[in-house]
């Protein structure tokens, strides 16, 4: 990112970019400043295609195509899926390419092992967005918020984060809805944040399990009724059942080796912060309970799969079994 910071700042460009990584927020914002900053203006010579339907002769052909009363002609790509089939043929052109054409690709994930990939970190740019730590976003809301003259703390920043998790495009719709639910004044509360942000269905699950852990049957019902008045899937809300129930054996299992919250949070996939959440959660269960309740899953959606029960029968039979 500093690299493409520093190209679009002093208008050094190269001539092929890829913008790649799960972070959709960073990458649009990318894409739009890298487009704008060569485009300078212009749209007549700026051309977008998006999906896997992208033929490499027609790109190559534009590209070649001089650009009208302008300096360059852009060429945007998105989600084109050249980085992991049928991208050789634009790998041959990225050497070659015309001096004023500019190619870039924005795409979720890419094989650093195809040949379109090794060439453009040969002679392009590659710009890589992850999913951002706690410690950046944790930042850049603090930033946003200063910009707004708005005060949060650092522990209720955690709080929001627990509560939103970390996509920054979902943040950042959060904050605009906090921003305009405090209009008059500056501090931001945990109450704010309770009333007029959206939990994320992750959330819902994690006080489901917390709810089956306490064997309190009947809140682990409401809240999947509530879910499924949300319009939720049932087989969607089973799935997230099942990686919870796996994401606590893991907790569970990096525990009693003695593995730190760090080590833990490497192992799993779980952000930093919310390890110690999850091995209390954890420690409701014997661990042949948990590998039960993924069994039991397992069996559920093989229940609906065969259609001898319905999908909404199926879930319910097993939050009835577990939280008992």
């Amino acid at each position: 990112m500093k690299q493409l910071n520093e190209d679009i700042k002093t208008k050094q460009f190269k001539h092929i970019y890829l913008l790649w990584g799960e972070e959709a927020y960073l990458r649009k914002q990318y894409r739009d400043r890298l487009r704008e900053a060569l485009a300078e203006g212009d749209t007549m010579n700026c051309h977008y295609f998006e999906g896997k339907d992208v033929r490499p002769g027609e790109i190559i052909d534009l590209a070649e195509t001089l650009p009208f009363l302008a300096q360059r002609r852009v060429i945007v790509m998105e989600n084109s899926g050249l980085f992991k089939k049928g991208g050789e043929t634009l790998a041959e052109y990225a050497g070659n390419i015309a001096e004023t054409a500019c190619l870039i690709f924005v795409e979720t994930e890419v094989d650093k092992r195809s040949r379109l990939y090794k060439s453009m970190k040969a002679g392009g740019r590659i710009a890589e967005f992850p999913v951002q730590d706690t410690g950046t976003l944790s930042r850049w809301i603090a930033g946003i918020a200063a910009k707004e003259k708005k005060e949060i703390t650092s522990e209720d920043i955690r709080y929001f984060l627990e509560k939103t998790g970390t996509d920054m495009e979902n943040i950042r719709m959060e904050l605009e809805k906090l921003f305009c639910y405090t209009l008059g004044r500056a501090q931001i509360t945990r109450a704010d944040m309770d009333t007029i942000c959206t939990r994320k269905i992750s959330n819902q699950i994690f006080d489901m399990m917390n709810a089956i852990g306490d064997r309190n049957q009947k809140k682990a019902l409401t809240l999947y009724y509530d879910l499924l008045s949300l319009k939720e899937p049932p087989m969607r809300i089973l799935f997230l059942i099942a990686r919870q129930f796996r994401l606590l054996a893991q907790v569970k299992e990096c525990k009693k080796k003695g593995y730190d919250n760090k080590t833990i949070a490497g192992k799993t996939g779980l952000r930093d912060f919310l390890v110690g959440k999850y091995a209390s959660q954890a420690s409701r269960f014997e661990m042949d309970s948990l590998y039960g309740a993924l069994r039991a899953c397992v069996e559920a959606e093989e229940r609906v799969k065969t259609g001898k029960m319905n999908d909404v029968m199926s879930v319910e039979l097993l939050l009835v079994e577990y939280s008992q």
